[in-house]
């Protein structure tokens, strides 16, 4: 579970600290990259909370959900359509299924423990 959050805070700090540039015509494409990676690093905390965690599937889930919707949007832009924003929608609501998820189940773990401390 740490190796997800390492990854995203060493991300952060590293973007944070350089003057990289994207130009304007592959914003599409990096901000449905860094969708499709918060999709994966929120399943896979998911995963974990509920031990179902795979290494294989999270790496792999990372790369092809970054090259489908990198994918998506190239297809869009040669088709005239913005067909990125079909990402955009299927990502968002995983993202936010998956951030209910989590929530449901600390919050369980949070009354169990509760009432456990209660009774002692």
């Amino acid at each position: 579970m740490w190796l997800p959050l390492i990854g995203l805070i060493l991300g952060l700090i590293l973007g944070l600290l350089t003057d990289i540039r994207i130009p304007d015509e592959y914003s599409n494409y990096l901000s449905i990259a860094v969708l499709a990676a918060l999709d994966t690093l929120i399943g896979g905390i998911r995963a974990h909370l509920q031990n179902v965690y795979d290494q294989h599937v999270f790496v792999s889930g990372f790369f092809f959900n970054i090259v489908l919707a990198a994918s998506l949007a190239f297809l869009g832009v040669h088709l005239g359509v913005d067909l990125y924003l079909a990402a955009v929608f299927a990502f968002g609501v995983r993202l936010f299924q998956n951030i209910a998820v989590i929530r449901r189940i600390l919050l369980t773990k949070w009354m169990e423990k509760r009432q456990r401390f209660e009774k002692n």
